[in-house]
């Protein structure tokens, strides 16, 4: 079938600056972390906190976060880690989601407790915070020709250079948009979570888990599109399951939530 439009993929990931190099996957990132901190902060001094304290939580977890994250990418993708220098390439692409959301996590909530914040307040305001960054942060994704889903010839399928291919489609040019798909539906998730606050005025803490019901959602959808994966249990990719775990779990949590206010009022 003849492909009548696609998405081009750029002919570069970066730009010089002197001596120094400038990814565009890093870039991506960086403008995903600013505009999650400033709707974070905003949120936060909205239910009363100091927004200088979530300032500098956030700060904290963001690198916590990357660091997890590229620890988790590395151990599960050994061609990461095939020397010292590898390990550290985060700019090439290769960060584990799921490793990063544990590691940030774990930091916000450790430097928020020694704030004396209230954690329900931090988890409401960074709720809709963490799916903004994502989609942001995604379009790096596309400049680095990686995380594309499966052959497609649809209109809006992005072309990948035949050295960025997985070696199954090599014959192939045109593939899914996954990154396209999740930043997209990454924006749908916080219109949500905004508009389960103000509807239903849930739990509070429990808008965090209304974020984890639906990007486990989300993400199994796309890894059921993505084929740069090589363990798969069932069909079902490693972060495949883990999505689904993410998404019972945060589903189990808040209705645990709610049940808990509700028998105490």
């Amino acid at each position: 079938m003849q492909i009548l439009a696609s998405i081009p993929s750029p002919d570069v990931n970066g730009f010089d600056i002197g001596p120094f190099r400038v990814n565009f996957y890093g870039v991506a990132i960086a403008l995903g972390v600013v505009a999650a901190i400033w709707l974070a902060t905003r949120r936060y001094e909205q239910r009363g906190g100091d927004p200088k304290t979530i300032e500098r939580a956030s700060i904290i977890a963001v690198i916590a976060g990357i660091l997890g994250a590229r620890v988790g990418y590395v151990i599960t993708h050994p061609q990461a880690r095939e020397t010292v220098v590898d390990s550290f390439r985060i700019w090439d692409g290769g960060l584990a989601f799921f490793g990063g959301l544990l590691a940030g996590g774990v930091a916000m909530i450790w430097v928020m407790r020694r704030e004396g914040a209230r954690i329900a307040d931090v988890a409401d305001s960074v709720a809709p915070a963490i799916p903004l960054a994502q989609a942001i942060g995604r379009w790096g994704n596309y400049f680095n020709q990686e995380l594309y889903g499966r052959p497609s010839d649809l209109p809006w399928a992005v072309q990948i250079s035949e050295e960025h291919r997985v070696e199954e489609y090599l014959d192939f040019e045109t593939f899914h948009p996954t990154f396209l798909y999740e930043s997209l539906l990454n924006l749908l998730v916080v219109g949500i979570i905004i508009w389960v606050e103000k509807r239903f005025k849930p739990a509070p803490g429990s808008l965090f888990t209304v974020y984890l019901v639906l990007y486990g959602i989300v993400r199994f959808l796309m890894e059921l599109l993505r084929t740069d994966t090589d363990y798969r249990l069932a069909g079902i990719s490693r972060n495949g399951w883990i999505s689904l775990l993410v998404a019972v779990g945060g589903t189990v949590a808040y209705i645990a939530m709610q049940r808990r206010v509700r028998a105490a009022s």
